[in-house]
């Protein structure tokens, strides 16, 4: 028996994350803490004690002892003692370096203590990509754990680490991090992505799959209408029609968001030259590549080019009271 191609699964086969920093924060009721907004994803453990997380949409989540929340587009959010407690900017809190990007964070008053381990991490994939547009602003571990085996076993081990009594002890939390916010996402695409259609059908739909998969993998090929109809196998017309039908967009703007999301990593990531990219992406000068990339994105390559991949400000900058 043949078993079906998940081209979904062929797609995020490759998707990673990568951590930008993480911190062991031990805050004391009454405390709160404003994220801003930002383009990283962020990561919060809750390793004792409860605390609470006010989205950006203004709702107020109780977070348990041992929860685990994923805002994969970086949304502002509030994490507090309790929902009346009026938030500060995390430079108010005291910090102190404990290694390389991990960071040792006190704050709030004398109450009762609580200890969360939080992360910043960056996808290897331009913000444009569908899959991040369709995930919900928030994932939460507890949604997912039933059908994630894996997940109560990661817990229990940041649980055993996040003391930082232990040599290398910073390190290990911050790969699980990964581990465990990779793992969240996974299960919610495995349960079906929550409620999202569009995009998630089309990639799971076998016919549509197979264009969207290939088109993905090799964003520098020329593809054609007659070509992504080829390995569909259906006719021009029909494909055409179909595509649009399941994606939501006709297959030659699907087909040139794809390349230019490409075209943004090679320029702001790998900092390619312009000229470069334009002839990886097989167009026949620079100027044609640079109106096309300007028509999608809004943005000049060279501008993207130039202001690059700045690395992000430390989420708790080390107070200077702690480097005294």
């Amino acid at each position: 028996m043949t078993v079906p191609v998940d081209h979904l699964t062929e797609m995020l086969r490759g998707l990673r994350l990568d951590g930008v920093d993480y911190s062991r924060c031990q805050m004391a009721a009454p405390w709160g803490v404003a994220f801003p907004q930002t383009h990283e994803a962020y990561f919060h453990f809750v390793s004792r004690g409860n605390c609470w997380l006010k989205t950006s949409a203004g709702e107020w989540l109780e977070l348990q002892d041992g929860d685990a929340v994923l805002l994969p587009r970086g949304g502002g959010h509030v994490l507090a003692s309790s929902p009346e407690v009026v938030p500060s900017p995390p430079c108010n809190c005291r910090v102190r370096e404990f290694y390389g990007n991990i960071f040792d964070v006190e704050g709030g008053g004398s109450g009762e203590h609580m200890l969360v381990f939080t992360g910043r991490m960056t996808f290897n994939v331009d913000t444009g990509h569908p899959l991040l547009r369709l995930m919900p602003d928030l994932m939460r571990m507890s949604d997912f754990i039933a059908n994630e085996p894996g997940i109560p076993h990661l817990l229990e081990a940041m649980g055993q680490e996040v003391a930082l009594d232990r040599v290398g002890a910073g390190g290990i939390m911050a790969r699980l991090a990964d581990v465990l916010a990779a793992t969240i996402i996974r299960a919610w695409v495995e349960s079906g992505c929550g409620t999202s259609k569009g995009w998630v059908a089309a990639a799971r739909c076998p016919q549509i799959g197979k264009v969207l998969a290939a088109v993905h993998a090799h964003p520098e090929t020329d593809w054609t209408v007659e070509s992504l109809a080829e390995l569909m196998g259906a006719s021009r017309s029909g494909f055409a029609q179909r595509f649009a039908e399941v994606v939501g967009e006709t297959p030659a703007r699907y087909v040139a968001q794809v390349r230019m999301h490409q075209a943004r990593q090679w320029l702001a990531r790998d900092r390619l030259r312009i000229a470069i990219v334009a002839q990886r992406l097989g167009y026949e000068s620079e100027a044609s590549f640079s109106r096309a990339f300007k028509r999608i994105t809004g943005a000049a390559p060279s501008q993207v080019r130039s202001a690059g991949e700045a690395p992000p400000a430390a989420m708790f900058a080390p107070s200077t009271e702690a480097a005294e």
